[in-house]
């Protein structure tokens, strides 16, 4: 039984081409051209080349902001230690468990690259026994600003 299509050709034909509608052979429309698979490649590596060091930079600035939150909190709690015990810590492991619940890594990934600096004594609550009066990183990778991590205080 044979039908017209609405362009008035017969529609009959082999199964494929009833299937797609068409009365071309269908070898010809199959796949892309290889100018197409280029331009698309082209525009994909495009879009790589733009996101990629967007995203090397968020992870920096990511792991900058986490050093100033972890010295902020670490130099705190120096202090409050200070004040309650009328003493200065001798390690930042004092800290551990009663005022933190563990030490947070600094920017290298360890937890003991910390850099303490000595509690001033003139002002140190046992002049005998001066203990930590703050902390700085122990790395010496350049920051995003241009200045060494371990020039940071908080």
């Amino acid at each position: 039984m044979m039908f017209q299509s609405r362009l008035g050709e017969p529609s009959g034909g082999s199964l494929p081409n009833r299937i797609c509608g068409r009365s071309a052979p269908i070898s010809r429309f199959r796949g892309f051209t290889l100018i197409e698979m280029v331009v698309v490649i082209s525009m994909i590596l495009i879009l790589l080349a733009i996101a990629l060091p967007m995203y090397n930079r968020s992870i920096v600035r990511s792991r900058e902001a986490r050093l100033h939150q972890d010295l902020a909190t670490l130099n705190k709690q120096i202090q409050e230690y200070s004040l309650d015990k009328k003493k200065a810590p001798q390690s930042l492991q004092d800290l551990v468990p009663g005022y933190m619940k563990f030490i947070p890594d600094d920017i290298t990934g360890k937890n003991d690259t910390w850099v303490t600096d000595p509690e001033d004594p003139e002002n140190a609550w046992d002049p005998n026994q001066t203990g930590i009066g703050g902390v700085h990183s122990g790395s010496e990778e350049i920051s995003s600003d241009g200045t060494p991590y371990s020039s940071w205080t908080h």
